[in-house]
């Protein structure tokens, strides 16, 4: 048979995703079959005299309409804990870190972090034809299925399909439409993404974005200095830059802090009173347009320590202007803002003070400083001068983004991990500040070598040190450079460090059943009186053939709190059933995974409901697990009684 899954994403289209978000967001315009009625919004429209575009225009590309497919799909994998991780040094952490495909990974995450991450930065793959970006998928619906699900003919299929393993714009655009539109569902409202990119796919990119956040939500390009440069400089430019584009998710709730002050930049503030350091400025205009007939209004006298009044005068003794008006200066004057200091000629003249506390630059659009070799060598240093990644992204460079981004508590989202920067950015932060900034991290697990015809596993292109070192996947770097990150900042800081630094994470693998276990879910009849195969160890780490030492009840488990809208830190407690071990989550939710269940345990479930001494508002079950008698007698005792608990049934 097949899965709930499986059977909701044979009915995606390529607008499934986008209806879904408009039906959250306006019901009111849908059926009770779930249709759109498109004729009661265009009048809508019309009576808000909002005018429909005549012209305009729209990102198209091969392959379009199968990524906007994909975003609406649901997920075919399952989330296996890293219990080893977990319950060891990522026992207390509220950070995450996810093994596999991010795509797969996001959909995961559209049910338990939907409008909760307040930043998202990526570095995906340049596609500058170097970087071994190729499109993963493998289309593995037929000719017949393709032609159905999006209209196409025998060419246009074929089109479609020209993209897989290549590197083309559409293969790219392909890859990374659906990935962006999942991750901006996640985002705040007052959340943003951060995307650096080169000149290869930046103006790609860009239609992305504009398309998928909207052109009112867009914010800034950002020229990063990247200090390494490319090209000959005699037949061709020389480039030494890239870039990192910015767009929020609402530009109503939208704002970035200021850039904190360095120590050379806070030495100018030598002065200091009650309210701390500060430094001085003359609140005579200078420069263009500082005569007195330019602004009259700011022309006007205040009273010296002397008691004496003073007027602004320019070098020459001409009548000059403030830079504030007299209702400005009192102001000031009123909260301790004023200085007063002697000229050369002994005169006393006014000066505004500026405090150190609290003081930032604004933020530019041209970033210096945050150099590659600089990010190469700080990542060679953690892992004994040995180059175990290409192109890292500098720790400064994540470090500006997340402070100015928001608060000391925001969450971090990376789904192009890469050698893990932004959760060594975020620590590094929270060691600082004493702030509490979460990270979520994902990575697929690319191996650095490859097995050749002969069965021996070869180094990959820039894999070599990697795999010498012992890492057969880049997920491996990633989780190892936080742990190295972590331990080093706790040296560091050994005497600042706060009590409740997290530096570890909880490790989560993002996994496909294996074919066994398909296998015996397309075989599975839920109308057989006896069950022939325990369907729940075929999601244990064992007989998946991953590390992490979860039992297939653990899987379940973990991937239904997070479809039901849970966070992986939620409370679950175990309640018996006689012999039988079910999970209680708060107070909402039992889940019934394991085989065992009988009529005895029926009868202890109803009893507890019946007397009040359990409280839940549904029972979910794992239906592999279950006959049609013991599902029968669950079902109907269920609706016996008074208190109503709604039975869910998953397969």
């Amino acid at each position: 048979m097949q899965t709930d899954n499986e059977k909701y994403n044979e009915t995606v289209q390529p607008n499934t995703a986008f209806l879904n978000e408009l039906k959250d967001k306006l019901p009111e315009f849908f059926t009770k079959d779930g249709s759109f009625d498109l004729d009661k919004f265009k009048n809508q429209l019309k009576d808000k005299n909002v005018n429909e575009l005549s012209e305009g225009y729209q990102l198209d590309f091969i392959g379009k309409d199968y990524a906007r497919r994909q975003a609406g799909e649901m997920p075919t994998t399952v989330i296996v804990p890293d219990e080893k991780q977990n319950r060891g040094g990522g026992a207390h952490s509220k950070n995450l870190f996810f093994t596999g495909d991010n795509l797969e990974v996001l959909r995961h995450l559209q049910n338990n972090y939907q409008n909760k991450i307040d930043v998202i930065y990526i570095d995906p793959p340049y596609n500058t034809g170097s970087d071994g970006f190729v499109y993963p998928d493998a289309f593995e619906y037929s000719d017949d299925k393709l032609k159905d699900m999006f209209g196409l003919d025998d060419d246009q299929v074929e089109r479609l399909k020209s993209i897989q393993g290549k590197s083309s714009h559409s293969a790219w655009l392909t890859f990374m439409y659906p990935r962006i539109l999942l991750g901006k569902r996640l985002l705040k409202e007052s959340g943003a993404i951060y995307v650096s990119i080169d000149e290869n796919e930046v103006s790609n990119l860009k239609n992305i974005l504009d398309e998928i956040f909207g052109e009112s939500n867009y914010q800034s390009i950002i020229t990063r200095l990247t200090g390494t440069p490319t090209g000959n400089g005699v037949t061709e430019f020389v480039n030494m830059q890239d870039y990192i584009l910015v767009y929020s998710k609402n530009n109503q709730f939208f704002q970035t802090n200021g850039i904190p002050l360095n120590n050379e930049q806070a030495s100018i503030y030598n002065e200091e009173d009650s309210n701390g350091k500060y430094l001085t400025r003359s609140l005579r205009r200078t420069g263009g347009e500082d005569k007195r007939e330019d602004r009259p209004s700011m022309y006007f006298g205040v009273e010296a320590p002397d008691g004496s009044i003073v007027y602004p005068k320019g070098p020459s003794g001409y009548d000059s202007r403030w830079v504030v008006g007299k209702e400005t200066y009192t102001k000031m004057e009123k909260n301790g803002r004023i200085a007063w200091k002697k000229n050369h000629n002994g005169e006393w003249q006014p000066y505004q003070k500026f405090y150190l506390n609290g003081r930032t630059k604004k933020v530019s659009n041209i970033w210096n400083g945050f150099g590659n070799k600089g990010a190469t060598k700080e990542l060679r240093k953690l892992f004994n001068d040995k180059k175990i990644f290409d192109f890292p992204k500098p720790v400064s460079l994540l470090k500006q983004i997340g402070s100015i981004s928001g608060n000391n508590s925001i969450t971090v989202l990376d789904f192009f991990a890469g050698s893990s920067t932004t959760a060594d950015a975020v620590m590094q932060l929270n060691a600082e500040d004493g702030g509490h900034r979460r990270f979520i991290m994902v990575q697929l697990p690319e191996k650095t070598f490859h097995t050749n015809k002969n069965g021996n596993e070869i180094p990959t292109k820039g894999g070599k040190a990697a795999y010498d070192a012992g890492f057969r996947s880049i997920d491996e770097i990633s989780r190892e450079r936080i742990r190295r990150a972590a331990k080093k900042i706790c040296e560091d800081n050994e005497l600042t460090l706060p009590k409740d630094f997290d530096g570890s994470f909880k490790h989560y693998r993002v996994v496909k059943p294996v074919k066994q276990t398909l296998e015996e879910i397309d075989d599975f009849d839920p109308n057989n009186t006896n069950l022939f195969t325990d369907m729940v160890d075929g999601f244990s780490s064992k007989s998946l053939g991953i590390e992490g030492d979860a039992t297939g009840e653990e899987t379940i488990l973990t991937t239904w709190l997070a479809k039901d809208g849970y966070p992986f830190d939620a409370d679950v407690e175990e309640v018996k059933f006689d012999n039988y071990t079910a999970h209680k989550v708060e107070n909402n939710r039992l889940y019934l995974i394991n085989e065992g269940w009988g009529a005895a345990q029926t009868k202890e479930l109803l009893n507890q409901l019946g007397t009040h001494q359990l409280e839940v508002q549904s029972v979910v079950i794992f239906g592999y697990s279950f006959n049609v008698a013991e599902l029968r007698e669950l079902e109907n005792g269920l609706k016996q009684l008074d208190s109503k608990v709604t039975l869910i049934k998953r397969y």
